[in-house]
C-alpha cells in the first residue's frame, strides 16, 4: 500500500469493547472507516449511525460489498474462532482481540490458515502500550535493573462466563504476555485454583520459572473489584534496581538497588493521553497501522496469543495433575 492511502477499515463487533475499537477508528485521519457487522440488528445499527458508517449483520455480505484493507474484530470471549476463520478465509488482513481462542487446536488452525494467505494477523495486547510498561521496558533493555530475579503481576476485577478458567484465559493472558516481554520466556509453571465462589476457577495464583532462571507468581481473580485501588500490580526485581507499576497507566516507579530516592512517573495535569486506560489501544493501533502501511509484521503478531494460550492450558494441566508443567 502507498503511504498516502487511507486504509480502508471494516468492524467485525458492537458491543461494550467494540466501542473502542469504532472510537479509535473513527479518529485517525489515515483510516477511512466503513462499516460495522454485529449479531444484533437493533444494536449495529445504533453503533453504525453513531459512527456515520454503515451496518450490516451479515459478514459475507460485509466483505464482498466493502472490500476492506483491514478487519478489526472484537466479538464475546468464547465466539473468536468461527468469525475469524471466515475473515482469514475470505483474504482479508485483521486486527483481533485476545483472547485468541481458547481452545488451541482452534488456534493453530487460525494460525495455518493465516499463513496459508500470507496475512497481516495481528492481536491487541495493549497493555504492553501503556506509559509505564514501555519505560519498564526500557528500564530493562538499559540494564537498569541488572541480572532479574524475580517478577510478580496480580490482577483482578468483577467477571462472569460460563468456562471454568475464564479468568485465566481471557483476562490473565495480558500477564502472560506482560511478564514474557518484560522477563522473557516462561519455562515452566505450578497452579493453585479455587472455584470456592462458585462458577468455575475464578481466582488463582501460579508459580513461575523463567528460562533466565528468575521466578515469577501471577495473581488472577474475577472475586474482587475494578474499583479497587491497585486493582493491578507488576513488580520486577534485579540486582541493580526495582521497577514497579501500578493500575498499569497510574505510575512507574524505579528505584536503584540501596538507594533510600526512586524516581516516580505519573501523568501531568494535562496529560489526559497517558492516563486514560483506553487510550493504550490508540497507541497500539498507531504501531499496528504503522506495520501494516510498510508491509511488515504486527508489533504483536496473532502467535502471541496462541503462547498466552499455551500457558494458561499449561497451568490449568498443573492444577489438575498438581505437578509443575514445562513450557519451554
Amino acid at each position: 500500500m502507498s503511504r498516502e492511502k487511507r486504509i480502508k477499515v471494516a468492524l467485525a463487533g458492537a458491543g461494550s469493547w467494540g466501542l473502542q475499537h469504532a472510537r479509535v477508528f473513527s479518529e485517525r485521519s489515515d483510516v477511512d472507516f466503513c462499516a460495522i457487522f454485529g449479531r444484533s440488528e437493533e444494536k449495529t445499527r445504533a453503533r453504525a449511525e453513531a459512527y456515520g458508517v454503515r451496518a450490516y449483520n451479515d459478514l459475507d455480505k460485509l466483505l464482498e460489498q466493502e472490500q476492506p484493507d483491514l478487519v478489526s474484530v472484537c466479538l464475546p470471549n468464547q465466539e473468536h474462532f468461527a468469525t475469524t476463520l471466515r475473515i482469514i478465509q475470505a483474504g482479508f488482513p485483521l486486527l483481533v482481540e485476545k483472547p485468541l481462542v481458547f481452545d488451541l487446536g482452534e488456534a493453530d488452525i487460525l494460525l495455518n490458515e493465516a499463513a496459508k494467505h500470507s496475512l497481516f494477523f495481528a492481536i491487541n495486547f495493549n497493555h504492553r502500550y501503556a506509559r509505564p510498561v514501555q519505560m519498564a521496558y526500557q528500564a530493562i533493555a538499559d540494564g537498569r535493573l541488572g541480572d532479574i530475579s524475580f517478577a510478580t503481576w496480580r490482577f483482578g476485577g468483577e467477571g462472569r462466563s460460563d468456562h471454568p478458567h475464564a479468568n485465566l484465559i481471557e483476562t490473565q493472558c495480558h500477564g502472560f504476555d506482560m511478564l514474557e516481554f518484560l522477563c522473557g520466556p516462561i519455562a515452566s509453571v505450578a497452579a493453585q485454583m479455587t472455584d470456592k465462589t462458585g462458577s468455575g476457577y475464578r481466582t488463582l495464583v501460579l508459580a513461575l520459572r523463567f528460562a533466565s532462571g528468575a521466578v515469577g507468581s501471577l495473581v488472577g481473580s474475577y472475586d474482587t473489584s475494578y474499583a479497587y485501588p491497585g486493582t493491578h500490580f507488576v513488580e520486577v526485581n534485579g540486582d541493580k534496581g526495582r521497577i514497579l507499576i501500578e493500575d498499569t497507566v497510574r505510575r512507574y516507579t524505579f528505584q536503584a538497588a540501596g538507594n533510600e530516592t526512586g524516581e516516580i512517573w505519573q501523568a501531568g495535569y494535562f496529560n489526559d493521553r497517558d492516563r486514560e486506560f483506553h487510550r493504550t489501544f490508540d497507541k497500539h493501533l498507531d504501531a499496528v497501522l504503522q506495520a501494516f502501511k510498510q508491509g511488515q509484521r504486527p508489533p504483536v503478531p496473532a502467535e502471541v496469543g496462541r503462547r498466552a494460550l499455551e500457558l494458561a492450558h499449561a497451568a490449568i494441566r498443573s492444577f489438575e495433575t498438581g505437578q509443575r508443567v514445562s513450557t519451554a
